[in-house]
């Protein structure tokens, strides 16, 4: 489907310049990277189920500024540390992991609002090469949150099903997020300059996990504030300019309805439309790391072939991407190799976790020219890396995240608002409980509906329910 790059090895890219530059799906909308709050003073209560977690008690300043306080209330509670190194520990073969299924999906219309149905599915087509992506920039319809959107859109997309299931047909999992917190989780042992800021409680024995809105979006405006570097070079672009090529590529590379039946004059002219991220489609599926079941919600972007009517058979995603071309394998080193290489983790651990199958991701120049297509088989990546620069493994990746989720089970036990907080290179993750109630990461609609299920179905509402029953996936090969 997809043209090949003119090298022995796959096309090599440059890091993004900024986290605007790539797209990150958690709940759909772009995720900066976040600094967490913390409170005055600290106490370290050690967890002897995870020998690798190293006790720290000295007290930390709070970084908040007095009206996050006001906002947030802390609690003077006990912090619990994870370490993350050594990384050794987590070697060896890969937790076992279930297929991701999808169990809801939901749609955004053109206006970002919500509809319960696939509207928003789109199919791939090859777009043309030689496009300069940075067309259309200037009427570049970009929707981007304004207020906390928590989990909303996945908890009412699994009370739509659960309504239309019928009796006992409740969605359970140890875990509910989105699918950019537990990329986040999933990516933090070979990521440098991982950190994060999250929320979680816990309701009928579920977890559910949401991104600390507020530092986010306090970091988004900081950075939009910041002047344009005053010796910047010819080829070098702006954030903005950046985030839009992505969206210019899904554009030229997403249609509406199935290839086979559109024609090419209608393909044409959606690849000349208007540039806009506010339609989306997103799916929710089942899946699990070792024991512990997890409900993900996550955008993708579009389907190679038609969905099957059978929900058993897999769904064929595809992943789209864009990345900067290789130099001509005559001057390619190292560096260019290990940088690419180091990208494809996020592109891994996105595809994986809700079981996309393919990653399109388009070369294009300095200049943002469209000059080449790959595809590559999202499987297949952590043993293409292996045998390359082996800058990150796969299977480390997963037993890094199945432990945490262990603890972090053994950890919030008890209602109320817990922080989850990685700095950037502390190599530690911190959490505390900072508050009661569930700090609206649940929504008064669910909390009603799941109530009333419980009371007419008996259930206890522990949260220990059945991940995706079939189809192991090995995470290298």
């Amino acid at each position: 489907m997809a043209d090949k790059i003119p090298s022995s090895r796959p096309a090599v890219s440059v890091r993004s310049q900024s986290p605007l530059s790539e797209r990150d799906d958690g709940p759909p909308r772009k995720r900066p990277q976040t600094r967490a709050p913390q409170p005055t003073t600290s106490r370290m209560t050690a967890n002897a189920s995870v020998p690798s977690a190293t006790p720290q008690s000295a007290p930390t300043e709070s970084t908040e500024k007095p009206s996050q306080l006001k906002t947030r209330p802390q609690l003077q509670a006990d912090v619990h540390r994870f370490s993350i190194q050594p990384l050794h520990r987590f070697k060896g073969p890969s937790a076992s992991i279930k297929r991701p299924r999808e169990v809801a999906h939901f749609s955004f219309d053109e206006d970002h609002k919500y509809v319960e149905d696939e509207s928003g599915i789109n199919y791939y087509v090859p777009p043309p090469m030689g496009v300069d992506l940075k067309e259309g920039f200037e009427t570049f319809r970009h929707y981007e949150d304004k207020v906390d959107a928590h989990l909303d859109a996945m908890l009412k997309a699994l009370v739509d099903k659960e309504k239309k299931s019928g009796k006992n047909s409740r969605v359970k999992a140890d875990f509910v997020t989105w699918r950019g917190m537990m990329t986040k989780i999933m990516t933090t042992p070979f990521d440098n300059f991982a950190e994060f800021s999250m929320f979680a409680t816990i309701h009928d024995g579920t977890i559910y996990i949401e991104e600390d809105f507020p530092s986010r979006a306090a970091e988004r405006a900081a950075e939009a504030s910041q002047p344009p570097p005053r010796h910047q070079h010819p080829d070098q672009q702006s954030r903005e300019m950046m985030t839009y090529w992505g969206y210019k590529f899904e554009t030229l590379a997403l249609i509406p309805t199935p290839p086979s039946i559109t024609p090419p004059a209608e393909i044409e002219q959606h690849q000349r439309s208007v540039v806009s991220n506010h339609a989306q489609h997103c799916s929710i599926v089942n899946t699990s790391f070792g024991p512990h079941s997890l409900i993900l919600g996550g955008e993708v972007d579009g389907l190679l072939a038609p969905k099957s009517s059978d929900p058993d058979t897999p769904i064929q995603w595809a992943e789209l991407k864009t990345a900067e071309e290789l130099p001509p394998p005559a001057r390619q080193q190292h560096r260019d190799i290990l940088k690419f290489e180091r990208k494809l983790l996020k592109f891994w651990a996105q595809s994986f976790l809700l079981g996309v199958p393919k990653i399109i991701v388009g070369f294009r120049s300095k200049a943002g020219i469209l000059r080449a297509l790959q595809t590559f088989n999202t499987h297949e990546l952590p043993g293409m890396v292996r045998r390359g620069t082996g800058c990150w493994d796969g299977n480390v990746c997963i037993n890094f995240a199945t432990e945490f989720l262990g603890w972090l089970k053994e950890i919030v036990k008890e209602e109320g608002v817990w922080s989850i907080v990685l700095k950037k290179k502390s190599g530690v993750v911190e959490v505390r409980k900072i508050k009661e109630g569930t700090g609206d990461i649940l929504s008064e609609d669910f909390l009603q509906w799941r109530m009333e299920a419980k009371d007419n179905s008996g259930d206890p509402g522990r949260g220990h329910g059945p991940a995706a029953t079939d189809g192991e996936v090995e995470a290298s090969v």
